[in-house]
């Protein structure tokens, strides 16, 4: 796996992924948990209650490299793409959830 500096808004974080589509999709995930808890309910309301200087919020787009932060090289992705790519993975892990609880 490889490790991304990844960035956008107030979001920074280095992330080991296959690809960097996966590491966006990563970093859309983190700032989707703060308003739709999905894994740990109660850690992310606790997060969420510290107020909004502890909120991620995403730009237009998603920057990430292998090298660092704040390169110029950087590969950029669409904030908006990346989001509905896992919005389109949430609906089907969703789905599969519903199907194996009959």
């Amino acid at each position: 796996m490889a490790k991304f500096y990844v960035q956008s808004g107030t979001l920074r974080a280095i992330i080991d992924s296959e690809d960097a589509e996966r590491a966006a999709l990563w970093a859309v995930h983190m700032a989707m948990q703060q308003v739709m808890p999905i894994e740990n309910e109660k850690e992310t309301i606790e997060m969420m209650s510290d107020g909004p200087s502890n909120m991620v919020a995403l730009a237009e787009t998603i920057e990430l490299s292998e090298v660092g932060f704040d390169r110029d090289d950087c590969l950029r992705i669409d904030t908006f793409e990346a989001f509905q790519h896992w919005n389109l993975l949430f609906k089907a892990v969703e789905k599969l959830n519903s199907l194996l609880d009959g």
